[in-house]
Parts: structure tokens; sequence; C-alpha cells
């Protein structure tokens, strides 16, 4: 649990004691300030977005036209897995870590995260990861085997050099980072919530996070194994994906999806968090069918470990295995579908205002609704049987991936913009952002259903002239690089904001939630005083008690909640805590050793690529290149594991309490 009788890092000690504003870079490095590692993050995130979205539109490049050279195979092939793959684990998933780092704590009540050090080495590993996972266009050698690197192709026979070492390690090393961050947040949002705040009462975001991180727990440690396995078959010579030595090429796909089809949800259910504190909010309604939501969320969690092989059915499972898969897959679009009509609902009747935030919500559900269509049509076999390898598949999942999850992101984005910064993001500007993007996302992703079920196959980098696909690829370039535009106008309005925008207020959209009863940017300490929950909505509902419902009123026709007189409902009061004495409150003070530890987790990552080749590879123009032996590489693993226990030693050895 999260100390809370630390000194507090603002704070120098000694007679002349005052308060000191954390700055510099070497502030930025040792901080465990939930949201200052929120904010990298996120910044780190959107910087491999822009990687991805520069892979995405050579892609569309090259596919632009029939017959296309601008493009070669081989590159083709590295520049779709490494877009698959950064956009996956290097920008949703940490987009959505910067969101639950930054919001979680202010929206359940607490000062911090429970494992607030742990919580700076999980960020520290991601960009670790990050780095090896990338480290191969330093040296020419680019994953190229697909971002969901089937077997045998990465076998070493097949997969000769580097590259796939450079995809195996850096997933591993995200994994590590991931893992760190979803158990201390079932940790925090177990243990920290405030007091009277309930399961049943917390916003729906907190609820798709725990959830989220639930999957987490259990669905990376699947990746961990089959990473591990291929690891020693490529290095090792063992021969667990190996037909010729008794090996099954099959049993990757098996665990490959066992983790991602929950990966899934992983990405989008923080979006789906996302959307629904946005369209209550501009709504200026409750959120309809609260209770529903959250078991739809919970099943939803559930079902994602029942439907993996659905993307086996052509690979001969056997009729029983696939009727029971096709059926499984069938029932997850049941609670899908309530959180849908929930979304709706919500919305009708509602006094609705269109900001940019509810823009992007509202699109957020109509294009996961069109993705969700397509998947229960993948979810009939003998149409899936159809749709294999097309491009009907690719349209499916970016409407899900892409509709759902980066356009819920976005709303975010604009949503917690002014908690964050203290300034409203530009709403023509935004406005404009959001039109580019649906126009050009539409544009790009839905000619591709015509596409596949005209035959066009997935992962070709030319097609010939002859087969009438110019057109439809010709369009889906448009609409990709009008993403592109849009992207710009994005960074336009967020620089321009964050420099001139116009001051947000602590409450600038009239929120329900406990993030907005604090001063924008939040203290460090979040909260001078823990508040007290009497509801599902505790703040909205104290600003207007006549907005919640005729469940609230009392017999005598006073507006309660939880049986109590709203007016009594004990929270923040903005205007106090501007006059509170930082030095009353303590915090955890800053680490550099999650730093250590996280650097070594990066060096033994990087003996074992090391091991792999790429020391001879490092050390090809030098004359210790001959002397050198692979095992001595390895070494160098052993020093990163040493310098790993040493960092987390360090900090275990860390006052709780002073």
């Amino acid at each position: 649990m999260a100390a809370t009788t630390v000194a507090h890092p603002l704070v120098r000690r000694g007679p002349l004691a005052r308060p000191v504003a954390p700055t510099g870079l070497w502030s930025w490095i040792t901080t465990i300030d939930h949201k200052r590692i929120g904010i990298l993050y996120g910044t780190t995130a959107f910087m491999f977005f822009l990687l991805g979205g520069i892979e995405a539109l050579l892609i569309r490049a090259q596919l632009a036209r029939s017959d296309n050279t601008l493009i070669a195979a081989g590159q083709f092939n590295a520049l779709f897995t490494m877009h698959g793959t950064t956009m996956i684990f290097l920008v949703v998933m940490p987009l959505s870590a910067a969101f639950f780092n930054y919001i979680i704590p202010l929206q359940i009540g607490a000062r911090d995260v429970a494992f607030p050090r742990l919580n700076a080495f999980s960020y520290w590993v991601f960009l670790s990861g990050a780095i090896l996972l990338n480290m191969g266009f330093l040296v020419g050698m680019v994953p190229d085997v697909g971002w969901f690197a089937y077997a045998p192709n990465t076998l070493k026979q097949y997969s000769p050099n580097l590259a796939t070492d450079f995809w195996i390690v850096g997933l591993q090393v995200l994994g590590v980072g991931t893992l760190a961050a979803g158990f201390n947040f079932l940790v925090t949002i177990i243990q920290l919530r405030a007091p009277g705040m309930t399961l049943m009462r917390m916003p729906l975001f907190t609820w798709t996070t725990f959830i989220t991180s639930i999957l987490i727990v259990l669905a990376f440690p699947v990746l961990a194994v089959a990473l591990i396995a291929l690891m020693f078959d490529r290095l090792f010579g063992t021969v667990f994906f190996n037909q010729l030595g008794g090996g099954q090429p099959i049993l990757w796909q098996h665990m490959f999806w066992v983790f991602g089809h929950p990966e899934v949800y992983i990405l989008v259910l923080p979006a789906m968090g996302i959307v629904s504190e946005i369209l209550p909010v501009f709504s200026r309604k409750p959120l309809f069918g609260y209770p529903f939501m959250v078991y739809a969320v919970a099943a939803i969690a559930f079902l994602s470990f029942t439907v993996w092989a659905h993307h086996m059915f052509t690979t001969g499972l056997g009729p029983i295995a696939v009727s029971f898969f096709a059926a499984s897959t069938m029932l997850i679009a049941v609670p899908t579908g309530i959180k849908i009509f929930n979304w709706i609902s919500t919305v009708y009747g509602g006094s609705l205002k269109l900001t940019t935030a509810a823009l992007f919500a509202l699109g957020f559900v109509a294009m996961f609704t069109i993705g969700g269509l397509s998947g229960v049509m993948h979810a009939s076999p003998p149409i899936d049987t159809q749709h294999q390898d097309t491009y009907y598949v690719v349209a499916h999942f970016h409407y899900v991936l892409f509709g759902g999850a980066i356009f819920g992101l976005f709303g975010g984005i604009y949503f917690w913009f002014p908690k964050v910064f203290g300034r409203l993001l530009n709403e023509n500007l935004g406005k404009l952002h959001w039109l580019l993007t649906f126009i050009g996302f539409n544009l790009t992703f839905g000619p591709m259903h015509f596409l596949g079920v005209d035959g066009m196959p997935r992962r070709i980098y030319t097609y010939p002239s002859n087969m009438n696909w110019d057109l439809w690829n010709l369009v889906a370039t448009i609409g990709a690089y009008t993403l592109g535009v849009s992207v710009i106008v994005f960074i336009v309005n967020i620089l321009s904001s964050l420099k001139n925008g116009k001051w947000a207020g602590n409450d600038p959209w009239d929120g329900m939630t406990l993030e907005w009863t604090i001063s924008s940017p939040p203290p460090h300490y979040n909260f001078a005083t823990i508040p007290t929950v009497h509801s599902r909505d505790p703040f909205w509902l104290q600003k207007h008690p006549e907005l919640g419902g005729h469940e609230l009123m009392s017999d005598h026709g006073e507006v309660t909640v939880g049986g109590e007189p709203v007016a009594e409902v004990p929270l923040p009061d903005v205007h106090e805590e501007a006059h509170v004495d930082p030095h009353s409150i303590h915090m955890p003070d800053p680490s550099y050793w999650p730093v250590v530890a996280a650097f070594g987790l990066f060096l033994a990552g990087l003996g074992v690529l090391m091991g792999g080749g790429l020391g001879d590879i490092v050390f090809y123009p030098f004359i210790i290149a001959d002397y050198v032996s692979g095992m001595q590489y390895f070494a160098i693993t052993g020093f990163g594991l040493f310098v790993l226990l040493v960092g987390i030693y360090g900090w275990s050895l860390e006052p709780v309490n002073g």
C-alpha cells in the first residue's frame, strides 16, 4: 500500500524548509508520482503512435496501385510486422496505462497508487522493451514474421538472422512491465478506494481498469511461456514448435490466441470505460443501467478466454471444437450488445452537448458496432472460412481496434486534458480533428470490406492489375493519408493549447466523479482530505440533486443519497484545499532504484541478443570479435539480472515512513 507518512518530495528539509517544485530531467527520471508517470506513458506512447502511423502510410503507399515497386516484399513484411506490434504493444496498451496512472487514483479518492516505485519500474521497463523491440532498425534486421509470429516461420531455419529475436526479447521485457502494472492497479483499486466507495459505486472507468488488470494478470503469462519456448527453439535447439523433432507448430497458434483474444479486450475495455464516463457528462444523465454495464464487462472478460480458436477455424480443429468456439463467439456478442444499448440509452433523452470528447465517444459507439457486426459474421465457420486471410478480416479488426480503442482514447484525451494541464484544448481544431479522423478512418477501412469479399488476400505486398482492386486500394490510401493529416491537426492543437489554451478551471465539463472536485492540475498529494463517498456519482449529485433520479427522493420530498441528505455528503472543497500546508501531507520520496532495476532488465535482454549474434554485429569492426564467444555474451544477461536484483533490493530498503 502506498505510504502516506513519508516526507513530501516538494519540501526542502531543515530549518529553512519550504516548498520546492521538482524541476529538470532528473526529477522526471526519479519520479514516482502517478500523475507524472501517466504523462510519461502517454508521451512515449504517442511517439510510437507516430512511428506506427508512418509504417502504415508506407504500407498504403505500396498498395495504392497494382504492380507497385515502391517497397520490396521483405521490407513490406517488416513494415506490417512492426506496424501491428507497435500499435498493439507500444501504443494502445501504454496509452490506456497513461489514463490508468493519472485518473484512477483521482477517481477512487486516493493520494497515489498502491506501489509507487513498482509503478515507476513498470514505465521504465516498458521503455526498455520498446527500445529492444525496435533495435532491429539500427542493424537492418527488422522483425518480419508478422505481429502474430506463426511457427514454423519463426524457427531458425526460416528466420536465421536476429530479426525474430528482437521481437521475442522485446515482448518478453514489455510483458514484465505490463504484469507489474496489472498487479499494481489490482491492489490499488481493491485497497485504496475512498471510504464509502463500494465496488458498485466505482466509476465505470475504474471498473474497466480493474477488469483489464485481471485480464493482464491471467493472459500475459501465457504469452510469456510461448515466447520462452520459442526463444529456446531458436537459441538452444529445442523442438516445441518444430514438427521434424516431434513438436507442434499449431501449439504456437493455440498459445498465442489464448493470450491474443483476451488481449483484444485489454485494448478495448479501457476505451469502453472512457466512453462510459464521457457520455453521461455530456448527456447530463447518469449512466443508464450501471449494474448491467458492470456485469457485462465481467462477462466479456470471462468469455474472452473461451473464444480463442475462432482465429483457427481453418486449421482443422474438427467439428466439435469448431462448434464450441462458434457458439462461445456468438455468446460474447450478448454482453457487448448490452453495453451498446446502454450507451445509446444514456444519450437518448439527454441534453447532449456535442463537444469533441462527446463526438469521439459517439464515433466509438458507431464504429465499434460496425466492427462487432462483422465479428459476429466471423463467428460463423462457413463465413469465416471464406473471409479467412482476406482484407475483410483487416477491415474487421481495425473497426474494433482503431474505431474502438483509438476513438475512445482520443475522446479521453479531450475529456481529461484540462484536468492534467489546466487548459482546454481548442474545440474548433478538435472538431476538425474528429471530422478528418472519422472520414479518413472510414475511407481507409470501409473499402477493405469490399476488397476482402472480392478475394484480395491480406499480407500481400503487391497485386496484378487484372484483379480490379486498384480503385478501392487507392481510396483506402487516400483515407490513410487523411488520417495522417488529422494527427497533424491534433498535434497543432496540443502544442498551441499547452501554450495559449483557455484556462479550464477545476470542473470545466460539470463532471460527475471525484477527480473534478480538486484543482486542475491536481496537487502532488491529490486530496488534502480523503473524501467520503455516499453515491455512485457523488460530485454531480451534490451539485445537481434534482437530476439524480426519482429514486433519490425520500418520503418527505428531500433529496438523499444512501439515506443521507445530499447537502451532508462530505466532498473536497477546492477553496479549502488551496490553503492546505503541503508540509502537513507526506508522500513517498522520488527514487532512482526503479530506473536501475529496469536498466538491469534491459541489459539482460541485450545479453540474450548478444548471445544470439548481435555481439558479432556490434563488435565486427574490432579485433575482439574473434575472441568473444557466445557464452561470454550471455554473461551480460547474468550481469543484467544482477543489476535488476540490486535495483529491487535498493528500493526495498528505502524507508516507508521517512
